[in-house]
C-alpha cells in the first residue's frame, strides 16, 4: 500500500483543481489573454503541483522510507537513495 492510501482523496482533489487551473490556461492562450496574466496563472499552477508533490514526499518518507530503514539492510539504502533522486529532481524541476 502506498504512503498516500490515507490521503489519496484529497490528493485527487487538488490534482483535478489542478487540472482545472491548466484548462483555463488553454483557454486564455486561445483568447488571446494579457501575456502577464497567463504567466500568473502558470506560477499558480506551478507552486500547486509542488504543493502535491511535496505531500506526496513527506508520506513516502514517513511511510515507505522510515518503514525501510526499521527492515534495515540493502532495502534501506535502496529506499534511501530513490528518495534522494526524487528529491534531486523537485530541486531541479
Amino acid at each position: 500500500m502506498p504512503g498516500y492510501a490515507n490521503t489519496k482523496a484529497s490528493h485527487l482533489r487538488r490534482l483535478r483543481r489542478i487540472e482545472g487551473q491548466v484548462r483555463g490556461l488553454q483557454r486564455m492562450i486561445e483568447t488571446d489573454e494579457y501575456c502577464i496574466d497567463v504567466l500568473t496563472q502558470i506560477s499558480a499552477a506551478t507552486k500547486a503541483l509542488q504543493a502535491v508533490s511535496l505531500g506526496l514526499l513527506d508520506e513516502h518518507l514517513k511511510h515507505c522510507v522510515s518503514q525501510a530503514i526499521t527492515e534495515g539492510g540493502t532495502t534501506a539504502d535502496a529506499k534511501i537513495a530513490e528518495a534522494s533522486d526524487a528529491i534531486a529532481r523537485l530541486v531541479r524541476s
